[in-house]
């Protein structure tokens, strides 16, 4: 088996509804951070906008955000709360040419590919969903992503600092090249160093899962350590430390984004204390993206699932799809995201530590 990247197909702008559609209206911002009545927000799919008479394409699109025509007609699409004063924003809340802007939500299929039954027994995603060959198309996807210069993002919540085997997992890899940055939290960063320094995990030996003598202390220690080391990366040297995801990333030069919330011990140095900081900081890492799994954090993965779009336009002008893969052992988390309008993810129900083992043995580096 080997992975096919789909054919984009962009739409027929020789059509009637294309070439009778007005030019794109828009307004210019009067107040920093305050969009016009009216703007246009942007979904993760490709959006065309006709200006001058030509249909352009937004190529950084995400959810929920504005599209703002440049003095040299290109279109940047920016959140409402970083508009500045004299920016010109697009208005129409239509989608289909009536105020010049059309949504291509089918430009990955081909018209063999559509389903014309409207009904459909089995649209959801359960446990009783067969993953079989989910798993084997990621396999041959992150391949290919290697293969060929790939951007490949994971995002992950703690549930992997407290297993050894799902740390080996994600350890070997990233070691060999299948990340190419990692998003999360304190808590996963705190922990996964807590393995590789002490050798539990929120006080649990990470290979017995026994608790350990004052093991409640042990992130709290791990997080003084690190905060008189000053940073993560010198924290490893001044420990020696070379096991877990994280010294993987370190020793690979991975970037890794630590988002931070109101509950963290600690933090870390690198942790990221502002909301929105940290939101900009994912932007920048997703805004190359072309493969993203997140696993077992909810609100990592709907942060995510928002700043990233269904699409990517390469230097050479390729449009080629986004892939987006959410895991998780309650069905709520995977739905939500789908229910959020992020319709372009797959979906595995699944314990994270589980789904990491396989996919490190289908790729041969454990």
């Amino acid at each position: 088996m080997s992975f096919d990247m789909p054919i984009y197909h962009q739409p027929d702008f020789s059509k009637e509804m294309f070439v009778d559609a007005p030019d794109a209206v828009y307004a210019p911002v009067k107040q920093d951070g305050v969009v016009p009545d009216n703007y246009h927000s942007t979904s993760m799919y490709p959006e065309y906008f006709k200006i001058n008479g030509k249909w352009k394409l937004a190529e950084e699109s995400r959810m929920d955000s504005c599209v703002i025509l440049r003095d040299d007609g290109r279109l940047d699409v920016v959140e409402p709360r970083n508009v500045k004063i004299g920016d010109q924003v697009i208005l129409g809340r239509s989608e289909r040419c009536e105020d010049g802007i059309y949504m291509h939500c089918h430009g990955f299929e081909s018209e063999e590919e559509r389903i014309d039954d409207q009904f459909v027994f089995r649209q959801g995603r359960s446990r009783e969903t067969s993953y079989a060959r989910d798993y084997d198309k990621l396999f041959e996807l992150l391949k290919y992503e290697k293969a060929h210069g790939g951007k490949i993002v994971w995002v992950m919540g703690p549930a992997f600092a407290f297993d050894a085997d799902a740390r080996n997992a994600m350890s070997a890899l990233i070691d060999n090249g299948y990340a190419q940055a990692v998003m999360a939290g304190n808590a996963l960063a705190t922990h996964d160093l807590e393995g590789a320094y002490l050798h539990t995990a929120l006080g649990q030996d990470i290979y017995t899962q026994r608790s350990v003598p004052n093991g409640h202390y042990n992130h709290l220690d791990v997080c003084n350590k690190v905060r008189e080391s000053g940073s993560i990366e010198q924290f490893i040297k001044d420990q020696n430390l070379n096991d877990g995801i994280i010294c993987s990333c370190v020793r690979n030069h991975v970037p890794i984004v630590l988002a931070g919330s109101i509950r963290d011990d600690g933090p870390l140095p690198e942790v990221i204390g502002d909301v929105y900081e940290a939101a900009a900081a994912m932007r920048d890492q997703l805004r190359d993206c072309t493969t993203v799994i997140c696993l077992a954090t909810m609100l990592h993965t709907i942060a995510t699932g928002n700043m990233t779009p269904s699409f990517r336009v390469l230097k050479d002008g390729t449009v080629r799809p986004v892939y987006f893969y959410a895991v998780d052992a309650d069905e709520f988390v995977v739905n939500k995201l789908t229910d959020r309008g992020s319709l372009s993810a797959t979906t595995v129900v699944t314990n994270v530590q589980d789904f990491i083992t396989l996919v490190a043995k289908g790729l041969n580096v454990i």
